[in-house]
């Protein structure tokens, strides 16, 4: 009497449905996790370098080291 009353599971096309979901998961995760690093890390970095190469002079940085005695070779 109380196995009629249970449901029977779902035993054909249960793989095929389960793919189906988390092939679309694996689809659009990784598509959402790169979108989020390029637009949140990425960009930020690349605006975070050439801010700072506007304004950097190679030229002087070299003479700072060279007087604070960093290089051993120029003087």
């Amino acid at each position: 009497m109380a196995s009629s009353s249970l449901t029977k599971p779902q035993m054909r096309g249960l793989l095929a449905k389960r793919l189906r979901f988390h092939i679309v998961g694996a689809f659009f995760v990784p598509l959402g996790v790169a979108a989020f690093y390029k637009f949140a890390m990425a960009e930020r970095r690349k605006k975070a370098y050439a801010d700072f190469y506007r304004t950097y002079d190679s030229i002087k940085d070299f003479e700072e080291m060279r007087k604070a005695g960093i290089f051993q070779s120029a003087k």
